[in-house]
């Protein structure tokens, strides 16, 4: 066996110790968790969307604490800057003299969660464009780079929209993934309030990955192979957004690269060495929802992007 396919096992075993580790805080939402996974090792940013006190929060700061990647949050709020964000310069006295110096702000760090994104204003919401796809910011006219790996993940609440700003397009199809966080089920949620109503702490999770085993996963993701027909039958789905009748607006190919590496991502999870039509089936609905606008008509009907990927899926 050669050393490259020992890493390769190797890692996987870590990524699998990891979600045993993130299971002793959080309570079911293996879907989710699975699709937060795929997301990091496919080096994308995820935007998770659910009513309020569902864990989003608990899930990446744990996903975080298994790893030894930095984490910070950013609570959106409308009087939220830019700068809050990115950082700014500042006067540094020493020995007399004064200069400016940058001090960075929370985006850097590697694991980034924009808590309620859609309650900050639309500049800076546009602050994070650049950090999202290019892995940098821009201050007083100097580029800095960000630590790697470097992921996004934020969160946005349906429901409330009282004093919220809308995600624009552009700033939704950076996001490689949106995950929908529903509520637990009966059993779950008593395991729930069992695990955090004791008189004991919360349970404590070990550091499993290192940033260096992530960034290497990432990459052997990119080399995972996919069959021809499957690669074209995922194309053949984006494209099929933009034509049809309920869809006002299709997907970009951005859409089709997100689907190929994400299936790859989630083969690579289950420890496989290929992509089948399932891993790209369950990673459709996420990769594809936020990238499609319904027309007047389906809306009308109550039809949602989901439903209209899945009569998609069963065409292709």
């Amino acid at each position: 066996m050669s050393e490259i396919e020992t890493d390769v096992e190797t890692i996987q075993e870590r990524l699998e110790t990891a979600r045993a580790e993130i299971g002793k805080r959080i309570v079911g939402q293996r879907a989710v968790l699975e699709q937060l996974l795929v997301c990091v090792l496919a080096d994308g940013n995820a935007l998770l969307e659910s009513n309020p006190g569902l864990g989003k929060t608990s899930m990446v700061r744990t996903i975080a604490n298994v790893t030894d990647l930095d984490f910070s949050r950013v609570q959106n709020t409308p009087d939220l800057m830019p700068s809050d964000i990115t950082g700014a310069e500042i006067i540094h006295e020493t020995g007399g003299t004064r200069e400016f110096v940058f001090e960075e702000g929370p985006i850097f760090a590697n694991v980034v969660l924009a808590d309620e994104i859609n309650r900050a204003t639309p500049k800076t919401q546009a602050a994070l464009l650049e950090a999202m796809q290019e892995k940098q910011v821009t201050a007083a006219g100097e580029t800095h780079e960000l630590p790697r790996p470097f992921f996004v993940l934020a969160t946005q609440n349906p429901i409330d929209q009282e004093g919220t700003y809308p995600l624009p397009e552009a700033q939704t199809d950076r996001f490689l993934m949106k995950i929908l966080v529903d509520y637990p089920s009966f059993e779950e949620e008593r395991d729930i309030v069992n695990l955090y109503t004791a008189g004991t702490p919360a349970p404590e999770v070990d550091r499993v990955l290192t940033r260096d085993e992530i960034q290497a996963a990432q990459s052997l993701v990119r080399d995972v192979p996919i069959a021809d027909d499957i690669r074209d039958r995922a194309i053949e789905l984006v494209r099929r957004t933009r034509e049809a009748e309920e869809i006002q607006f299709g997907a970009s190919p951005r859409a089709s690269m997100g689907l190929v590496l994400t299936g790859k991502a989630r083969a690579f999870l289950h420890g496989r060495n290929h992509v089948s039509w399932d891993d790209v089936e369950a990673m459709a609905p996420s990769v594809l929802r936020h990238r499609i606008i319904l027309d007047f008509q389906a809306e009308r009907e109550g039809r949602s992007t989901d439903d209209v990927v899945r009569d998609l899926l069963a065409e292709v």
